[in-house]
């Protein structure tokens, strides 16, 4: 089964997308919101173009563990994934996720002008990955 994470912004959207066995994240793309309904439908077709079984939404707590304006826009997106998706939509906490993301970036030598392009589907990979690592893992099949 396969895993879609997203990071959700004012602006953009960064997706990830698990590998088959749902034990590693890749970054996928990056979409430009263009509204409720059709960021709806464009994470829909993604769903259905990748055979995704669950979708994963980076949750933006802060530190204290509350929910900011931020975190409402988000719950707002995931209740419409909810209604509109044939999977299972859950939340991840995120906190920090993009500081990471941008710091991953800069230690691989992206330059600052075009961290900003790739950090969201960078974030979506970590908290994506981050999902994926704190499953109860499953055991393996032995093999002949």
């Amino acid at each position: 089964m396969r895993y879609l994470g997203l990071d959700v912004g004012d602006v953009r959207i960064g997706v990830a997308l698990s590998d088959e066995t749902a034990t590693l994240a890749s970054g996928l793309l990056t979409l430009e919101r263009v509204g409720p309904r059709k960021d709806v439908r464009a994470v829909a077709a993604l769903v259905r173009e990748h055979d995704v079984g669950e979708v994963v939404v980076g949750m933006p707590y802060r530190l204290d563990g509350t929910l900011g304006p931020q975190g409402e826009k988000v719950t707002t997106l995931v209740e419409g994934l909810r209604r509109a998706l044939p999977v299972p939509v859950v939340t991840w906490d995120e906190r920090l996720t993009t500081v990471a993301a941008d710091e991953l970036l800069a230690e691989a030598g992206v330059r600052r002008r075009d961290r900003k392009a790739r950090i969201d589907r960078a974030a979506a990979v970590l908290i994506l990955q981050g999902y994926i690592d704190a499953r109860p893992s499953r055991p393996r099949e032995e093999g002949p």
